[in-house]
């Protein structure tokens, strides 16, 4: 008799019951454990972008440029002002600034006003013969007086050109001149920083001025005793803008 190839009802009903166990038995696993990996797919990691790196700070915008022509007025305005070419009271005889400006760049007028500063001290102060000074006017200058003792030539330019050199005098606190060897504007040997015929106050307020700008920072011309540059003059170009046109 040959054998039969059916399977018992009971023994799919038991295989089936086995499968569901075992479905039922993994859910319950990965329940207990919330760190088990599903067996499909694997989730990719989040991508965290960085931090946004701080900006680097800013300059200062209102940080003042020493090589600028500034009004030494707005610098110190106790520093008097008698600004000789803006008047016919000069050896030109003749106006050559439309405004009685002091324009120097703007380190050379920081020391000037140390040097008032020094000499409030003592009740004293200075007053402006001439500041900046543009190359045009230099020109008309040494046509007059093509002496470089006096008067640059234009050629290479002034100090004054520059606005790194002043003529300057010493007054009281009432705003009096001091009595100087010389007046302002004197081409004889008399106006020299070492002539000795001049009087005794004359010589002492002739050092005295000497002696308030070389300690800061000024050179004086040999030839004139109120002429001073600033030491660093030769740093700064020569300028040919009119006094009234500088902002």
């Amino acid at each position: 008799m040959k054998a039969s190839n059916k399977i018992p009802s009971w023994l799919k009903f038991a295989a089936i019951a086995l499968l569901a166990l075992s479905v039922a038995c993994q859910n319950l696993t990965n329940a207990a454990d919330p760190t088990a990996t599903p067996s499909v797919l694997k989730a990719s990691p989040r991508v965290i972008a960085p931090p946004t790196t701080a900006l680097s700070p800013q300059p200062n915008k209102t940080t003042a440029n020493s090589a600028q022509l500034v009004d030494l007025r707005s610098v110190n305005p106790a520093i008097r002002l008698d600004l000789r070419y803006a008047t016919t009271h000069n050896f030109m005889r003749r106006r050559l600034y439309k405004q009685p400006r002091c324009l120097l760049r703007a380190i050379v007028a920081e020391q000037l006003a140390a040097v008032q500063k020094d000499l409030e001290a003592d009740g004293l102060g200075l007053k402006m013969y001439d500041c900046y000074r543009p190359l045009s006017v230099q020109k008309q200058m040494w046509k007059l007086v093509p002496d470089d003792r006096y008067v640059a030539n234009p050629a290479t330019g002034s100090r004054h050109n520059r606005g790194s050199a002043v003529d300057v005098t010493l007054v009281d606190r009432t705003g009096n001149e001091l009595t100087m060897p010389t007046g302002f504007d004197d081409f004889t040997e008399q106006a020299a920083t070492n002539y000795n015929g001049a009087s005794a106050q004359a010589k002492q307020n002739r050092q005295r001025l000497k002696d308030a700008m070389t300690k800061h920072g000024f050179i004086p011309l040999q030839t004139e005793w109120w002429h001073f540059d600033a030491a660093k003059w030769a740093q700064f170009p020569v300028l040919d803008v009119p006094v009234e046109a500088v902002r």
